[in-house]
């Protein structure tokens, strides 16, 4: 109820009134005065109420005379009646009726109550109502007033004391209150603040209003009084307590701060008064040392002392909330000094109170803000908050570390004694709790033996101090064991939550103006400038400031923590530690938080290098102070902690004790380690690690590394492996015998999978940039993982790339993105030895490659060609990788594919075909054939869909099908799909031709903006042509493969293929497919053939048996070889027209038969007489008959053709196209009609044909130089089929054939005859000795030559040949040579020609069958005395024709016969064979019949005068020979042969004695000579005797003889010449009988009694005989005939047979008697004038 209404104000006075009456009863009797002036004061009051209307205001006026009878009563000091007045006065001033005057009178009543010590509680009571009812007790009485409550506060009560000193905290305040409310009240109104005079001025209160000055006097001796100096303002003080002081500086402080901040006069107090007062008070606690000897110190160290140190901490507490902006310097020095009490060295209390104090600054986050600003950041300042942070950090590591000197508060305090506030039980030693089994253990930290309970000390956020609010103690406190601990647990923990939601919140607010782009946050910062200057500098460095000491503290209790709760706030604080550095993008105390849980989440001592290298960069990151004393190196890893100069290297603790086992499994290393155990906090840091990764991935950067590093080994230990699309499942057990995992993380591990597959799924929360940090450290991850797994068949950690898949997949909508470093990773993988790291390689991309291809993108697939083939791309370059399992899945993959997008391929087909071709040999069969099923698929169902761009790629990979070598049947398969193509081309011709023309158009454009050529393999030709180009290509290179059955299939394929398509090429493509194609094959298989492997194959795989003529690859090779030619011989005989139109074909001719000739004369009789038949085949094609004749499809290609230009150019009807074969074939309207080639090209043709075939008979012919065994040589056939071509081919190459190609002819004929046979051959080729027959071989010869001599012979003058000939004579000077050529084969019956130096045997003759002895020969040299001796016939033939030839006569055939002849007849019975020289007898007589003649007719002109020394030679030789006859001759044999002899000394008689004249007078002599040798009886030493007489040839000596003489003594002799040479054989003959009867005489002498040799004796008979016929001769002579020469030598013979009277046979002796007989007629010379021969 207020005092002001009417109600309150009569209340008031009436009960005034009453008071007063009470007074005056009580004092009636004692106290007079008093009485009276009660009276007179009831009487005063009714004045006043009945006068005024405003009755307070009157009654204020009035107070000091109202208040005055009260003021007596009090002075009586009797207790009952000063409880009256003091009641009364209290009434009065309630209602605030009391007058500056009166207060004061009142108040220097309470001073005199209170030095009487009377009625101290209503005194303080009155005071109390007094200041606080309102103001008006001023300066001096205020000042006593609050004495008066000072001193009562130093009774000896103890209730007045309390009660003094809370009156005096109220008076305090009140006085306070005062100036604000009065600062309220001028608020409005602004002043001129007077110039601040010096600081000494004490007295600057001046300026200051009334209630304020009050507050300043009282503020400033409450400072004094603190510091024990003389009160200026409270007079009267006795005594004060310096800690009371302390909390009434403390209270005025906490309570009216804006009066210090907003009054420069208090400001001024504060700095100069207050924080001396504190830093002075504060020493004695800094310089104590625990424990320090007293002595050593010069004066003795003042302790410290509870209650003033925790007293100075809260007013340190206050300033520094407070007045920080003021005091910048001063709160610098008391942080300073907080952060020196947490040292071991201080008492615990102390160290207790300064972590409460810390943790109440802790709690405000702005204001370490502040400190941050102003002192870490400023360049000289001592970094504080740096400072506060390592200072927790050190108090916590020392806490672990039991103290040398033990703490008296703790040793005196027994175990069971709980201290204030502490928990009842505080343990006595580590570990105590939790001991007995069932009781939950009590939450604490423990370390290295060191337990150290938890307490709950305060709620979060909230900084409640115990030992800083025990305000009663005087004693230091016993502190409980772990309260410190957990206090600065709760420091960190509250550090941190302040730090990160502060800046989370402004974060918050200036995220968009945040840009990732440092430039614009620069800018965005300097913008800010003006409201907070450079914010994110301050949160940087705020974050640098307290990053290093937070983990390392963290890190440290994290470590020690048993309990879940405190570690989920260690996990929590780090977790968001690390997320904040994130985001303010400091890297490396980012990565050092992670790096902490990542550890934390492995078992201890884990070897994870990726860890321990970050955490070593991270050492070295760190800044040298922390190297210091204060705090050493913060890392988890590199965990050394310098306490008081010692280093203390924390490491994780050895057992676990204190920590749940919930799993046991391998650790992920490359060497198998044994097992690790996880424990439940692993898991539970596992957890924060998801978390953290899950909520802050944008945040993470390259952190990703070691979170997800530190995943992979603990899915590993856990034993999770991955499952379809990347997710991970928990293993079987069997797949880790030594996975041991207990129910609670059973449980756990399907959660726990689930959160890491929804952290990848949430990936696609991502921003681009994250997202790559992501896929990059999944990428190094697995790259890890990859080199664990060299090397080793140990099972890999497949983690990173199920994820890389798992991210691939949930990504899909902006997969171009990450495509490239995805896929480029997971094909490194697909190239790893380990076959279950490739497995998963494979698996992740193809199902990538699959679900790209599935996904539903913007815009779709079909219309966004460069992402299809992006999406592709991995699937070709698998085809890179050699691994057999990875193609089989790359395949797999394409065959799905096909079969679910075959057709909406498109501009992925050349990839897809790329795939499918990538097979190589060493690849293996199953690989290959599933790739030839995808061909075979793509072959039969989406020709007709691919871009016909890609139909070349489809020939080509069906192509290198072909050429694989693991698979026959595929081969085989694959040349039969390219059949199945050709048809599909040759099906779809115009369509595929529009398209691919299309295409080649814009080809061409893009080629010709960019200038460059286009490049497109066969070029120039149209695109449709080039098609088939690549296919025919393609065949080729399958018609050289390595086995013999692609070959032929291929050939066959190729030659059909041509044939049967030929026709849709252009004219110009036919160059293409003659050059490029077939001449390109032709010379492949030529090469191949002539270097393939003579080796034997013994058989064709498996069991197969292979043909004697196949069993070497060069027998192989030879079959295609065959194939080849014959394909492309026919070729040009079915497209002859073609081709001759191309303009070059003259050339493709010669380069034909050069390949013809190559074959013919490879060393294959195969291959050879294939080439030949080639020949033969090209060689029938007859000048073409005209187009109109020829009823072929080629009817309608009408060609230009070069020989005439003006006809191509002449105007055709245009054919319209039809669906006929001929019709879509005509690709040119041009002339309707071919004209012939011109003969002059064809005899070109055929020249170029008998060039080829000398070439071939040449070098076929040739011997071999060597006499090796391995020499080949030409076969029977091979040779027929050679020579039977010449025929053919000289038909029409007669006109121009000189003499020069006839030697050349020459030539191979002779060769070819003299190549011998195989020796295996032999029997079917020879004939039996026994027939004379030619072998076909020599038949061609001869018939070859027989062609020549008829053409020769027709030529002849006279037959109508004339006309067309060039001319007679030219041919016939071939007639010599012709003759040569047959004389040479004569030979051979006599000197079977030698074939080189090889060794042959000769089948011919006996006598030379000892040459087998020598020369086992393989080689069996032909019978060739039929072949001669026919040779023989042809030349007396011929020879009887041609005799007179001008030719024949100048070339001197006659001799050359003579002389060839000679050899046979020589040799006569050494002759292989008996019929040849009884021919060669015949035959010469023979020529010599029609011969001698001419030669006679021509002796003039000395043409024939070298063939009589050649013919008279070869008569000596016959008639004399020197073999022998045979043993076996028979008698009658030798009398026909005797007769041949006669024959011919017949032939002398007739035909060239009686012209002795027309012959050289030597060649007559010689005749002579010989017969007289004839006539000389010689016989042969083999006879016997009884043969003798018959042997003895004697009718030939005797017809020679007879020939002899008759010429000598004739008397027709016409000329001195003749006469000559009949003498002259005349006394040869008479010289010969003189040696033989000197001989036998001397003989006959020597041998005594024995007979002479039978032979001799005959020889004597005969000579003597001789000598009877002769002088029978000389008798019927003329005497002028005989030379006296003659005569001489008869008579000269006298004496000789006289000497052989002696002689003992008888036969000499009847025959000398017969001889010396005829001597009586000369014994008289007669008388005639003949001397010395001249008449």
């Amino acid at each position: 109820m207020s005092t002001s209404t009417p109600e309150a104000v009569k209340k008031l006075v009436d009960n005034m009134q009453t008071d007063l009456r009470s007074l005056s009863m009580e004092c009636k009797k004692k106290f007079p005065p008093v009485k009276e002036a009660a009276e007179s004061g009831i009487v005063k009051i009714k004045t006043i109420a009945a006068r005024n209307t405003g009755i307070l205001a009157a009654l204020k006026e009035n107070s000091a005379e109202v208040v005055q009878p009260f003021l007596m009563g009090c002075g009586t000091k009797e207790p009952k009646i000063t409880q009256l007045c003091l009641a009364a006065i209290q009434r009065l001033m309630t209602h605030e009726v009391v007058s500056e005057a009166a207060a004061g009178n009142i108040i220097n009543m309470l001073w005199q109550l209170m030095e009487n010590g009377l009625e101290e509680l209503k005194l303080l009571q009155t005071v109390l109502v007094l200041l606080t009812t309102n103001t008006v007790a001023h300066d001096e009485a205020l000042s006593k007033a609050i004495v008066v409550c000072f001193r009562l506060h130093f009774t000896k009560d103890n209730i007045t004391n309390n009660t003094a000193a809370a009156t005096v905290r109220q008076v305090v305040t009140v006085v306070f209150e005062r100036m604000v409310a009065e600062d309220e009240r001028h608020k409005g109104i602004i002043e001129q603040p007077p110039a601040v005079q010096g600081n000494s001025n004490r007295r600057s209160s001046s300026t200051l209003r009334p209630c304020a000055k009050d507050a300043y006097m009282l503020f400033q001796d409450l400072c004094q009084l603190v510091n024990a100096d003389a009160p200026y303002w409270l007079a009267g003080m006795t005594e004060m307590t310096r800690t009371f002081g302390l909390e009434l500086l403390e209270s005025v402080l906490n309570d009216f701060p804006q009066v210090f901040l907003q009054h420069q006069e208090f400001s001024f107090l504060l700095k100069e008064r207050v924080c001396p007062l504190v830093i002075k008070l504060f020493s004695p606690n800094i310089k104590f040392r625990q424990g320090s000897n007293a002595t050593s110190s010069p004066a003795p160290v003042e302790k410290p002392y509870f209650p003033i140190c925790m007293r100075l901490l809260r007013v340190v507490s206050v300033l520094i909330k407070h007045f920080y902006t003021l005091l910048v310097t001063e709160c610098e020095i008391f942080l300073s000094l907080l952060v020196k009490f947490l040292d071991g060295d201080k008492p615990q209390w102390l160290r207790a109170v300064a972590v409460e104090s810390i943790h109440r600054l802790c709690v405000q986050p702005n204001l370490l803000r502040s400190f941050c600003q102003s002192y870490d950041m400023k360049q000289h300042s001592t970094k504080v908050f740096r400072d506060i942070v390592n200072a927790l950090g050190s108090f916590i590591q020392s806490l672990f570390i039991v103290p040398n000197v033990g703490n008296p508060a703790i040793v005196n305090t027994p175990a069971g004694a709980a201290g204030a506030g502490g928990p009842a039980t505080a343990q006595s030693g580590p570990g105590a709790a939790g001991v007995s089994g069932g009781v939950t253990p009590q939450p604490a930290f423990e370390y290295r033996g060191t337990w150290i309970p938890i307490m709950t000390v305060t709620v979060q956020g909230n900084a409640k101090a115990t030992y800083l609010e025990m305000l009663d103690k005087v004693e230091p406190p016993s502190i409980p064991e772990g309260y410190a601990m957990s206090v600065a647990f709760s420091c960190l923990l509250d550090l941190v939550r302040g730090i990160t939601s502060m800046l989370e919140k402004e974060l918050g607010q200036s995220a968009p103006q945040t840009s990732p782009d440092p430039a614009m946050v620069q800018k965005q910062s300097s913008e800010q400038s003006d409201k907070e200057p450079g914010t994110r500098a301050v949160w940087v460095e705020m974050v640098n400031a307290c990053w290093c000491g937070l983990l390392a503290a963290l890190s440290l209790l994290l470590d020690a923590s048993t309990d879940e709760t405190a570690t989920e706030n260690i996990l929590k604080a780090e977790l968001n530690m690390a997320s904040l550095c994130g985001r303010l993008s400091l890297v490396t105390p980012r990565d050092a938080f992670i790096t902490a849980i990542c550890k934390a989440s492995l078992p201890p001592h884990y070897a994870l290098t990726l860890l321990s290298s970050s955490a070593s960069t991270l050492t070295n990151k760190l800044p040298d102070y922390i190297c210091g004393k204060v705090l050493a190196v913060p890392t988890a890893t590199y965990t050394a902690f310098s306490i008081q100069g010692q280093n203390v290297q924390i490491i994780s603790p050895s057992s676990e004790s204190h920590q749940q086992v919930v799993a046991v499994g391998q650790p992920l290393t490359v060497q198998p380690q044994g097992t690790v155990v996880l424990t439940a906090k692993n898991i539970q840091c596992m957890r924060t690690l998801l978390n953290l990764a899950h909520c802050h991935g944008t945040v993470l950067g390259t952190s990703w590394q070691l979170v997800l590093a530190t995943l992979q080994h603990l899915v590993w230990i856990l034993g999770l492996k991955p499952g379809s699309g990347g997710a991970l499942k928990p293993g079987r057990a069997v797949e880790g015998p030594s996975t041991v995992l207990t129910t609670a993380v059973m449980t756990d591990l399907p959660v726990i999978a689930n959160i890491l597959s929804r952290l990848f799924e949430s990936s696609q929360h991502l921003d681009d940039v994250s997202l790559h940090h992501l896929i990059n450290a999944l990428c190094s991850l697995s790259m890890e993982a990859m080199d664990m797994a060299y090397g080793n068949n140990k099972e890999p950690s497949l983690f990173a790339v199920a994820k890389l898949l798992e991210t691939g997949l949930v990504n899909m909508d902006r997969i171009e993105i990450l495509w490239r470093p995805l896929t480029g990773h997971l094909l490194e993988v697909c190239q790893h030895p380990n076959s279950r790291m490739r497995e998963w390689g494979a698996e992740a991309v193809t199902a990538l490659i699959k679900s790209g291809l599935v996904y539903k993108h913007e815009p779709a697939l079909s219309q966004n060609q460069r992402l299809q083939l992006l999406l592709l791309n991995p699937l070709k370059e698998l085809s890179n990788i050699v691994h057999a399992d990875i193609r089989q899945k790359q395949l797999e993959c394409v065959l799905q594919i096909l079969q679910s997008q075959g057709d909406s391929l498109g501009p992925g087909w050349p990839l897809v075909l790329g795939v499918i071709g990538a097979i190589r040999n060493d690849q293996g069969e199953s690989l290959i054939r599933t790739a030839f099923q995808c061909l075979q698929l793509v072959v039969t169902d989406f020709l007709p869909t691919m871009p016909c761009t890609c139909l070349q790629i489809v020939v080509d990979v069906a192509g290198s099908f072909g050429l694989q070598n693991q698979e026959l049947n595929i081969s085989l398969t694959s040349i039969g799909l390219l059949w199945n193509i050709s048809d599909h081309f040759f099906q779809r011709g115009e369509t595929i031709e529009n398209e691919l023309d299309k295409e080649e158009a814009i080809l061409e454009k893009q080629a010709k903006e960019k200038g460059v050529p286009l490049n497109r393999p066969f070029h120039p030709a149209p695109p449709f042509d080039c098609l088939w180009l690549c296919l025919y290509a393609t065949l080729g290179e399958l018609c050289v493969d390595p086995r013999p059955a692609v070959r032929k299939s291929a050939g066959q394929t190729l030659f059909s293929t041509i044939t049967a398509h030929g026709t849709l090429l252009q004219q110009a493509t036919w160059h293409t497919v003659v050059w490029k194609v077939l001449f390109h094959l032709l010379d492949r298989v030529r090469k191949s053939s002539t270097t393939a492997d003579k080796e034997k194959i013994e058989s064709g795989g498996g069991n197969i048996l292979i043909h004697h003529s196949r069993d070497t690859a060069e027998k192989q090779w030879a079959e295609t070889w065959v194939l080849t030619l014959a394909g492309v011989a026919r070729i040009f005989n079915t497209r002859r027209y073609l081709l001759q139109s191309l303009g070059d074909f003259f050339k493709a001719w010669e380069v034909l038969l050069g390949h013809i000739q190559s074959a013919a004369l490879s060393k294959n009789n195969e291959v050879s007489l294939a080439a030949l038949k080639s020949f033969q085949e090209i060689l029938q094609i007859v000048t073409p008959v005209k187009d109109s004749e020829k009823p072929d499809a080629l009817s309608a290609v009408n060609m230009p053709i070069l020989i005439d230009p003006v006809t191509a150019s002449g105007p055709g009807r245009p054919l319209e196209r039809t669906d006929s074969l001929g019709e879509r074939l005509s690709r040119y309207n041009g002339a309707e009609q071919i004209p012939p080639p011109a003969e002059i090209e064809d005899s070109a043709l055929w020249w170029s044909a008998w060039n080829a075939w000398y070439r071939i008979g040449t070098d076929s012919t040739k011997p071999p130089t060597s006499s090796a065994k391995l020499a080949f040589i030409p076969s029977q056939p091979f040779l027929t089929a050679l020579i039977q071509i010449f025929p053919a081919l000289y038909q029409h190459i007669k006109t121009g054939f000189s003499m020069d190609d006839l030697k050349k002819l020459g030539v191979i004929l002779h060769g070819a005859v003299s190549v011998p046979i195989s020796s295996d051959a032999s029997p079917f080729i020879l004939p039996s000795y026994t027939e004379a027959v030619l072998t076909s071989l020599q038949e061609a010869v001869l018939t070859s030559l027989d062609v020549l001599q008829k053409t020769l012979y027709n030529s002849a003058p006279g037959k109508e040949l004339q006309a067309i000939c060039v001319g007679p004579e030219s041919m016939q000077v071939m007639y010599p040579a012709i003759f040569d050529q047959l004389l040479l084969f004569v030979e051979f019956s006599c000197k079977p020609p030698q074939y080189g130096k090889l060794e042959t045997k000769h089948v011919a003759n006996a006598k030379y069958n000892q040459i087998q002895l020598f020369a086992p020969a393989e080689w069996v040299a032909l019978n060739y005395v039929p072949f001669a001796e026919k040779s023989l016939e042809v030349v007396s033939d011929l020879y009887q024709k041609t005799a007179c030839h001008k030719a024949v006569v100048s070339e001197k055939v006659l001799k050359k016969i003579i002389k060839t002849l000679r050899m046979p007849l020589s040799l006569k019975y050494a002759c292989p064979s008996e019929s040849t020289w009884k021919l060669a007898v015949s035959s010469l007589l023979k020529v010599l019949s029609i011969g001698l003649p001419v030669a006679r007719q021509h002796a003039s002109s000395g043409k024939f005068d070298t063939m009589w020394p050649e013919l008279a030679n070869a008569f000596e030789d016959f008639l004399f020979t020197k073999s022998t006859p045979p043993d076996n001759l028979s008698i009658q044999e030798f009398q026909k042969n005797e007769g041949i002899d006669v024959e011919v000394v017949q032939l002398i008689s007739t035909e060239i004695l009686p012209f002795a004249n027309f012959i050289p007078k030597e060649f007559v002599g010689q005749i002579m000579a010989m017969l007289n040798k004839g006539s000389i009886h010689s016989q042969s030493s083999s006879f016997t005797e009884a043969e003798i007489d018959i042997r003895m040839r004697e009718e030939f000596s005797k017809v020679c003889f007879e020939t002899l003489l008759q010429f000598s003594f004739s008397n027709k002799i016409t000329t001195p010449q003749e006469g000559y040479i009949s003498r002259m054989a005349l006394s040869v003959l008479l010289k010969r009988s003189q040696d033989v009867l000197h001989r036998y005489v001397e003989d006959e002498r020597l041998s005594g009694r024995c007979p002479l040799p039978r032979q001799q004796v005959t020889e004597i008979i005969f000579v003597l005989k001789a000598i009877s016929t002769l002088m029978d001769s000389l008798k019927k002579t003329q005497p002028e005939n005989v030379d006296a020469n003659t005569w001489a030598q008869v008579i000269a013979l006298y004496p000789t047979l006289v000497e052989c009277i002696t002689c003992s046979s008888s036969e000499v002796s009847s025959a000398l008697k017969e001889a010396l007989g005829p001597f009586k007629d000369f014994m008289q010379p007669p008388v005639t004038k003949v001397q010395n021969g001249e008449s």
